[in-house]
């Protein structure tokens, strides 16, 4: 499903060139779990945007399901973020003011979905992460864990080929993260493809394989041994 091949990524500032990705080679199947591990500054959280087509890489390849995305454009690459995509990120990312229910419907506004078609899907995406009762309450009227759980169900709304979470736990106690790990190891074992960034190893022991980066160079990738249930 994902090809990273020779992936580079350079920032130039005031004429001072860092090197952030060096030569980054990876493939994802379909339906892994993987995580993504790494110290402060090694390059996972720009990998990690060029994996989500929020940036283009320097230089190198990356195909997404076929599709060569690091020649696309910027329409083109908004295109490939709705449609095949799913972010979690660590702040949520939700509107405050804003019921559940709202909020989970917005990628499918954005696509301009019928409403009674979003609003269906919606509460069966809340559903599915347990929040059946809280689908009017506003956003800041939720707990860390739940604030969570609503996105991702906003992120598996337009049904992605990928769902990637960027420290998905790290705003949250650790009965909540070990909830929303649950919810992730669900989707998982449905199907989906899941690439997730984390610097706590109790969390990447979740999942099937685990990628380490650091000076922008993988390090090591290895198979893991799922953690005892």
């Amino acid at each position: 499903m994902i090809k990273m091949k020779g992936i580079t990524k350079i920032y130039a500032h005031d004429g001072v060139e860092t090197v952030a990705l060096a030569g980054v080679n990876i493939n994802v199947e379909e339906g892994e779990f993987l995580a993504i591990m790494g110290p402060s500054g090694s390059g996972k959280s720009t990998l990690m945007h060029i994996l989500g087509a929020l940036d283009s890489p320097t230089g190198g390849e990356y195909w997404l399901d076929n599709q060569d995305v690091s020649r696309l454009n910027d329409d083109e690459l908004a295109d490939i973020r709705n449609r095949k995509i799913g972010f979690v990120f660590q702040a949520y990312n939700l509107l405050p003011r804003t019921s559940a229910l709202k909020n989970v419907e917005l990628p499918m506004a954005y696509a301009e979905i019928n409403k009674d078609i979003r609003v269906k899907r919606a509460k069966e995406m809340l559903g599915l992460v347990g929040l059946e009762d809280r689908m009017e309450h506003l956003s800041n009227q939720l707990s860390g864990g739940q604030q969570q759980r609503v996105a991702i169900a906003r992120a598996l709304t337009m049904d992605p080929k990928i769902i990637l979470a960027d420290e998905p736990t790290g705003n949250i106690a650790s009965q909540q993260a070990e909830e929303i790990m649950k919810i992730f190891e669900k989707l998982h074992k449905d199907g989906r493809t899941i690439v997730m960034i984390t610097h706590e190893e109790d969390i990447a022991r979740w999942a099937s394989r685990v990628v380490t980066i650091r000076d922008g160079k993988i390090v090591e990738d290895r198979k893991n041994s799922r953690r005892t249930k």
